[in-house]
């Protein structure tokens, strides 16, 4: 893995020296704009509008639009200077529960190692951790951008996960239409949470899969090898008028596995017996069916289990 960042976890007087990794990966496929006309990629040129030439890198700072058409301008070094001291510390503020945060607070996901001589304390402050129940809330700044952050347990490893600082949370007054609080009919409203209860399982991550990821690998693929793509229209979706009726029909064709189609459905287990092949003959009802009435008897009888 790549080190993202080097610094120390610091709470009270401890001092933890920890290497920062990314936790996760962007799975997304990158395309590239092509000319059409002679199937080469695009590049994107830094140009000056006023000057008309293409500008380098060493002639290019930073600024703030001000107002329309006026920037304040910076130098490398002077942001520099306006970064916090404290860059290279991961500060503990607080310990808190993680049922207190909200998920719309949290960003990325990093893990975190001991580096140099910080095993000891890595370990000292996992295991504190673990028996407390409690994550820490933290200040981190990475590339100049300062974050708050929530330290926590996953497995035998320490991680980090960025938060939003609460002004950068838009309020949920700025949604637009949304509708206004009126009584729910407590049956329509019996039914959802009966559908809710049928649908609730344990949360198993594996089961999911990025369903365009994998249809457009096999696009690709179709496409390299000269094949000629044919994709099914999707299927028109109606509206629901009656929304007793939909939540009842939900209901009856829901399995215990969710029937999202980004799952992976599990295979079922099931105890009923195959039905046994019956001849043309004793399918049609011929009366010449010479079939001993007990043996018919015991198949109405068998059937009627089964139903």
């Amino acid at each position: 893995m790549h080190t993202v960042w080097k610094g120390a976890i610091s709470f009270g007087l401890v001092h933890v020296p920890v290497k920062m990794f990314s936790a996760t990966e962007d799975k997304d496929i990158s395309m590239r704009y092509i000319h059409k006309e002679c199937g080469s990629p695009l590049s994107y040129v830094r140009k000056c509008p006023v000057c008309e030439e293409e500008v380098g890198w060493e002639e290019i700072t930073k600024g703030y639009e001000y107002e329309k058409g006026k920037f304040v301008l910076f130098e490398k070094d002077e942001l520099e200077q306006l970064a916090e001291q404290n860059s290279k510390n991961i500060t503990i503020l607080d310990f808190v529960d993680l049922t207190e945060i909200d998920p719309i607070y949290f960003q990325k996901t990093y893990y975190l190692s001991p580096d140099q001589a910080g095993a000891n304390a890595y370990r000292l402050l996992m295991e504190a951790m673990k028996e407390s129940g409690k994550i820490g809330i933290a200040k981190i700044s990475i590339r100049s951008k300062s974050s708050l952050a929530a330290i926590r347990v996953l497995d035998e490893c320490l991680s980090i996960e960025t938060i939003f600082y609460p002004d950068e949370i838009r309020p949920i007054s700025q949604v637009p239409n949304l509708p206004e609080k009126t009584e729910v009919n407590s049956k329509e409203l019996d039914m959802a949470k009966l559908l809710i209860d049928q649908l609730s399982t344990p949360f198993d991550p594996e089961k999911y899969t990025d369903d365009y990821r994998e249809r457009l690998l096999e696009a690709i693929n179709s496409k390299v090898s000269g094949e000629e793509i044919k994709i099914a229209p999707a299927r028109q979706e109606t509206n629901v008028v009656d929304l007793m009726a939909a939540l009842q029909a939900s209901i009856e064709a829901v399995k215990p596995i969710g029937t999202d189609p980004g799952t992976k459905a599990k295979p079922r287990k099931t105890t009923r017996k195959p039905a046994a092949k019956e001849p043309a003959a004793k399918a049609s009802g011929d009366d010449t069916d010479e079939t001993p009435k007990p043996k018919r008897r015991a198949k109405v009888k068998k059937t009627e289990a089964g139903s």
